[in-house]
C-alpha cells in the first residue's frame, strides 16, 4: 500500500527541516537523495536504482547521474546557488542517452534550497524553495506508487462533475422558462458565487445558507438572489446606507467587475430547482481548474457537446506546449540569471508587469487563464527573493503581475463571459498561493481589474484596436479548426478577405486567416505568435498557398515549431485531432530555433514551412512533370451514383444471363482493392462498344436509365453535360497498355506506399493515380526511399495517412539525370 498524503507531508516537513543548511553537492548529495526518497516509502534507493550511474554519451564520452531509479526519476544535485537551469540541460542530455525504456518522466534538479521538478513526457515544470516541499508531495506521487493517469483522472472527475451539475442546472431553469443571454449570465454569476464561498471570497457557508433558508418551495429564492447580486454590484459605502437592508445580506462584499452590474429578469424557482442548486452548492468548488472547467461549462449549453461533456477542451499540458518555448521558458531563464543582482531582479519584476497578451480566439480563455497563472507563479518566486528577508511587508503593495494583461477575442458571448470570470477565479487561486506563501490573506475586491475579453468576429476585427501593437508582446492560442472544403459561405469570405488576391487562397484551411492577421499585426514590432493548427498547413497544396505572402509579403520566420503530434485530452469521449504547433514573428530575435518532435527538440539552422531544418523553399502545384518523367493522372472517375460499378456477385450473375456482355465487365480498382490485393469488384467498361450489344439487356439498360437521372440531377454542370452519355464513365484518361498505379492515400505506418502495374485489362478508378506509359525505371525511382523522404515531406494528409498528388509531389519531384545504362541498372 502506498503512503497516504499525511504520512507523505509529515516526512516532508521533517526532511525540509534536517536539510535547511546544506548546500554542498560533494558533501550532501547522497544523503540529501536518500532521505528525499524515503519520504515516499522507500527504504533504500539502491534496490530501485543507482548513485553515479554511468551514462554513454555521443563521441565516447561518458555522464553520470547524480542518482537514477530507471523509468522513475533521475536526479542530479549541485551546490547552493549554482545555475539549475544548466543541471537541468545536463539531466536532460543524460535522460536521452537512455534506453527508450529507461527513461523516467521525472526529471529533478536541486541545489538543496530549491527545487525543480520537470516532467520529460509533458514539458511541466515545476520550482519551489525546498522549505515548501511538504505543499507539493503530489507532483511526485509516482515515487510512491501512485499511477499519475489515477491523479489525473481524478482531477478530471471533479471537473466534469462540476459541469455537470451546472448541465442539471440550466436544464432545470430552462425548462422553467428562462432562457437566452439572461440564462447564461445567471449561470455564470452562481459559479462566481459557488467558487466565491468555497475560497475564502464569501464568508463560508454564507451562500449556501442563504439557499438553504429560503422556503422549501423555492418560492422567495428568486428574490433572495437578486437582492444578493444588487449588494455583489453596490459599493461598500453605499450599502452601508442601507439600515433595512437585512443584516443576514451585509456580511457579503462589493465584487463590481462589471459581472453583477446589469439588471436580470427573475428565475422563477420550485422545491426541485431549489434542490438543484442546493446540490451544486454542496459541491467543493475549490477544486476546480479554471482553465479545464470553463470549455466544459460552455458544453452546457450545446446538447451536441453535452453527449460529450469534457471531450473538446484544450489540456493544460498542451497549452504549456505552446506558452512554453513561446515566452515561458525565455523568462524563467532571465530570472534565473536576474535573481542574483536586487536592481536587475526590480527590472525583471516591472518587465513582466507590462507584457501583454492576446489570444483572438479565446473560447471560455483557458490559454489566457494557464498564462496568467505561469505568469503569477514567476512573479511569486521573485517576490520569494526580494521580500524573503523583509519582516512585516504588505504582500499586496508588490503584487505587479495583472489580469488586465490579458486580451481575448471570441465570435461567442457566452465564453467570453466564462473567460473573464476564469480569469478571476484563477486570480483569487493565485492570491492564495501568494498568502500560503506569506501568511497573509487578502482578497483583491472589488474586481477593479479585469481581462480584456471582447465579443466580436476576429477576422472583420482590427486588433489593433483590441490591444495596441506597440504594447503588444505575444498573440497565441487555437483558431478554429475548419478545413477549407468544410467552411461555410461566410468563414470563405472572411477568410479570402483577410488573405487578399492570390493563387489557391481557397484552398487554405480557416486557421491560415489568423497567421495572416497575426503578420499583419506584427509589422514593426517584436510580437511573438505561436498558434496550434491542423498540420494541413504544413503539408500539400496548402504550403505555397499560405506561406508564400506570409515569409515573401511580411517577412515572417518561423522561431519553434512542434511537428504532428495528436493533439487531444484525458476527457471522456476524447477528441483527436492531428496538430503542429507554429511560433513565428517578423523581427530577428536571438534565441535559437527549436523543432520539437515526441519527447525531444533540436535547434536548426532555419524551419522552413514544411517544418524541416532546411531553407524557405515552396512546392507549387504544377500541371506537367518539372524533368523528364511520363504523365501522371488520375484513374477513371465513374460519377454514376454507384450504377456502373457491380460486386462479384452482380457481375456473375450478369454475365451468366448474357454471355456478350461478359468481355466488358472488366475489374475494377481502386486504392484500397489495390493495397489488399482485392478482386471482388468490377464496372460496366462500355468504351467503345455498339449499342446493339447492349440494348436488350433490361439489367443493363436499368442501370444506364439510373446514371442518367443521377447526372440530370447533379448540380454540377459538367455532370449534367454527360446524362446523355450514360454508359461512358465520366472521365476515362486510361490507355490501352498496361499503367503503372499509386494510391492516392495509404497508410503512414508504412515505409513505402505500395506502387506497382496494373494489366491493360484492369479499370482504375479515380481513387488511383497512373502513370500510363510508365517503365520498370519509373517503377524503381517511385519505390526508393528518396522519393519516399520526399513524399513524406510535401504530400498532403488525411490525418495522417499519405494523400499522393501528381500535381505537389509526382510533378515536382527531381528525378536522377540517369542514363540509359542507369537507367537500366
Amino acid at each position: 500500500m502506498p503512503l497516504t498524503w499525511e504520512q507523505m507531508q509529515k516526512h516532508a516537513f521533517a526532511f525540509a527541516k534536517k536539510w535547511q543548511d546544506a548546500s554542498n553537492e560533494e558533501a550532501d548529495a547522497q544523503g540529501f537523495i536518500t532521505a528525499f526518497l524515503a519520504i515516499f516509502g522507500v527504504e533504500d534507493p539502491r534496490v530501485v536504482g543507482d548513485f553515479e550511474r554511468k551514462v554513454a554519451l555521443d563521441e565516447g564520452h561518458k555522464g553520470y547521474f547524480d542518482y537514477l531509479w530507471p523509468s522513475r526519476i533521475a536526479i542530479e544535485m549541485k551546490s547552493k546557488g549554482k545555475d539549475l537551469a544548466a543541471a537541468y540541460k545536463q539531466l536532460t542530455n543524460y535522460v536521452l542517452h537512455l534506453e527508450t525504456e529507461q527513461m523516467p518522466d521525472l526529471l529533478m534538479v536541486s541545489d538543496f534550497q530549491k527545487i525543480e521538478l520537470h516532467h520529460r513526457t509533458t514539458g511541466q515544470c515545476t520550482r519551489f524553495n525546498t522549505v515548501n516541499l511538504p505543499k507539493h508531495v503530489r507532483h511526485f506521487a509516482t515515487l510512491a506508487g501512485y499511477e499519475p493517469s489515477r491523479l489525473l483522472a481524478e482531477q478530471i472527475t471533479v471537473n466534469l462533475e462540476a459541469a455537470e451539475k451546472t448541465a442539471r442546472l440550466h436544464d432545470a431553469l430552462k425548462a422553467g422558462g428562462y432562457t437566452g443571454h439572461a440564462l447564461e449570465v445567471y449561470l455564470v454569476r452562481l459559479l462566481f458565487c459557488f467558487f466565491a464561498e468555497d475560497t475564502g471570497l464569501f464568508p463560508k457557508g454564507s451562500f449556501q445558507s442563504l439557499v438553504d433558508n429560503s422556503q422549501k418551495d423555492g418560492s422567495d429564492l428568486s428574490g433572495r438572489l437578486a437582492k444578493l447580486f444588487d449588494v455583489l454590484n453596490t459599493p461598500e459605502e453605499q450599502l452601508a446606507q442601507k439600515t433595512l437592508l437585512p443584516e443576514w445580506f451585509k456580511q457579503f462584499r462589493y465584487v463590481n467587475g462589471g459581472l453583477f452590474a446589469d439588471t436580470l429578469p427573475t428565475a422563477d424557482f420550485n422545491a426541485p430547482l431549489r434542490q438543484t442548486l442546493l446540490d451544486c452548492c454542496d459541491f467543493d468548488w475549490s477544486a476546480i481548474s479554471p482553465a479545464i472547467f470553463g470549455a466544459m461549462f460552455q458544453g452546457v449549453l450545446d446538447a451536441q457537446a453535452r453527449r460529450e461533456l469534457g471531450a473538446h477542451y484544450t489540456s493544460e499540458d498542451n497549452i504549456l506546449k505552446v506558452i512554453r518555448p513561446l515566452f515561458l521558458d525565455a523568462l524563467w531563464e532571465e530570472f534565473e540569471r536576474a535573481r542574483i543582482n536586487e536592481k536587475t531582479l526590480a527590472a525583471f519584476h516591472e518587465k513582466i508587469s507590462r507584457l501583454q497578451f492576446l489570444d483572438p480566439a479565446c473560447g471560455c480563455g483557458n490559454f489566457l487563464i494557464v498564462a496568467y497563472r505561469e505568469l503569477r507563479t514567476l512573479e511569486l518566486e521573485i517576490l520569494k527573493e526580494t521580500l524573503s528577508k523583509q519582516q512585516n511587508v504588505d504582500i499586496r503593495g508588490h503584487l505587479q503581475v495583472s489580469v488586465s494583461q490579458f486580451s481575448g477575442m471570441d465570435i461567442e458571448d457566452f465564453p467570453c463571459q466564462v473567460a473573464q470570470v476564469g480569469m478571476w477565479l484563477m486570480d483569487h487561486l493565485m492570491n492564495l498561493k501568494v498568502a500560503e506563501e506569506f501568511g497573509q490573506y487578502f482578497a483583491r475586491l472589488p474586481l477593479k481589474d479585469k481581462a480584456n475579453i471582447r465579443c466580436c468576429n476576429a477576422l472583420e476585427t482590427d486588433w489593433n484596436e483590441v490591444v495596441p501593437k506597440e504594447e503588444l508582446s505575444y498573440i497565441f492560442g487555437n483558431p478554429p479548426f475548419v478545413g477549407a472544403s468544410m467552411m461555410s459561405p461566410q468563414q470563405k469570405n472572411e477568410a479570402v478577405a483577410v488573405f487578399g488576391k492570390g493563387r489557391r487562397v481557397n484552398s487554405i484551411d480557416y486557421v491560415g486567416a489568423w497567421y495572416h492577421k497575426a503578420a499583419a499585426m506584427m509589422q514593426g514590432t517584436a510580437i511573438r505568435a505561436a498558434f496550434v493548427s491542423t498540420n494541413s498547413i504544413t503539408q500539400g497544396e496548402q504550403v505555397a498557398a499560405l506561406w508564400d505572402k506570409l515569409l515573401r509579403v511580411y517577412g515572417a520566420h518561423i522561431d519553434f515549431c512542434r511537428r504532428t503530434f495528436r493533439w487531444d485530452n484525458e476527457a471522456k469521449g476524447k477528441a483527436h485531432v492531428h496538430c503542429v504547433i507554429i511560433g513565428f514573428s517578423i523581427a530577428e530575435n536571438k534565441r535559437p530555433k527549436l523543432i520539437y518532435e515526441g519527447e525531444t527538440s533540436r535547434k536548426a539552422k532555419n524551419i522552413n514551412p514544411y517544418l524541416v531544418d532546411a531553407p524557405d523553399i515552396l512546392v507549387s502545384s504544377r500541371a506537367t512533370p518539372l524533368c523528364d518523367a511520363p504523365r501522371m493522372t488520375y484513374g477513371n472517375k465513374p460519377s454514376d451514383g454507384g450504377n456502373l460499378i457491380l460486386s462479384q456477385e452482380e457481375r456473375d450473375e450478369l454475365a451468366a444471363q448474357d454471355p456478350n456482355i461478359a468481355p466488358h465487365v472488366r475489374r475494377y480498382v481502386g486504392a484500397r482493392d489495390f493495397i489488399n490485393n482485392d478482386e471482388t469488384r468490377y464496372c460496366l467498361w462500355l468504351k467503345d462498344v455498339s449499342p446493339v450489344l447492349y440494348r436488350k439487356n433490361a439489367e443493363v439498360m436499368r442501370r444506364l436509365q439510373a446514371v442518367r437521372e443521377m447526372r440530370t440531377a447533379s448540380s454540377a454542370a459538367p455532370t449534367r453535360a454527360l446524362a446523355d452519355s450514360p454508359y461512358l464513365f465520366f472521365s476515362a484518361p486510361q490507355t490501352d497498355g498496361n499503367f503503372l498505379c499509386v494510391p492516392e492515400v495509404s497508410s503512414e505506418r508504412r515505409r513505402y506506399i505500395p506502387i506497382g502495374f496494373l494489366d491493360k485489362s484492369v479499370i482504375a478508378s479515380n481513387k488511383l493515380l497512373i502513370v500510363p506509359d510508365a517503365a520498370l525505371y519509373h517503377f524503381g525511382v517511385l519505390i526508393s526511399s528518396a522519393h519516399m523522404a520526399w513524399t513524406r515531406t510535401v504530400c498532403g494528409r488525411l490525418e495522417m495517412r499519405y494523400q499522393y498528388s501528381a500535381a505537389i509531389v509526382y510533378n515536382n519531384f527531381p528525378w536522377p539525370d540517369a542514363d540509359e545504362a542507369a537507367r537500366a541498372a
